[in-house]
């Protein structure tokens, strides 16, 4: 047998800028925010209660809280823009996952390399509805993708139509009943 290795014309590719991208639900901005603002009001908190013996540093103690917490209302503002900016596309091959505000980042889960699909949601995600969609391939560690902002019956559909995936059913066909 001979080796090939073939030269592909990368103009001749598809590009990832023609596919059609869902944006996630728009609760997923809320939700994100009220977690971030939870964050950064424990942060601050350690802040303005953290034990300093120094009467110089602990004069400055308020405007460094004051500070973190302007920090952290940025973090949220920022926050709520980039999830307003999230899209997933879901092709017969691949699941595509955009998020990223100043850096972009594109993932493209190949549809053959899953291996596991779950849902996950915490409390304040429940309160809003939404679930977030974890894809795991062979030899991972953790989540490969984490698809966040889905509204939780469109999680579903999207997790029985990868788990068919799996099960090697097309995706145009429906799951086969098993006959006696």
């Amino acid at each position: 047998m001979e080796f090939r290795n073939q030269v592909i014309d990368p103009e001749a590719l598809p590009t990832l800028a023609s596919v059609p991208m869902t944006s996630v639900s728009p609760r997923l901005a809320p939700c994100q925010a009220i977690l971030q603002w939870a964050r950064w009001l424990v942060i601050t908190a350690a802040v303005l209660h953290f034990p300093v013996r120094d009467e110089a540093l602990a004069h400055w103690q308020p405007w460094l809280a004051a500070a973190t917490g302007g920090l952290g209302l940025i973090a949220v503002a920022l926050g709520w823009v980039e999830a307003r900016r999230r899209a997933y596309g879901l092709r017969e091959h691949d699941l595509i996952y955009r998020r990223g505000l100043l850096v972009r980042r594109t993932q493209v889960l190949p549809l053959v390399r899953l291996q596991h699909v779950e849902t996950l949601s915490n409390p304040v995600e429940r309160a809003f509805g939404l679930v977030r969609l974890a894809c795991f391939t062979a030899g991972g560690r953790g989540a490969d993708l984490v698809l966040e902002g889905l509204p939780a019956q469109h999680a579903e559909a999207v997790k029985q139509h990868l788990l068919a995936r799996l099960g090697g059913v097309p995706p145009t066909q429906p799951r086969a009943e098993e006959t006696p």
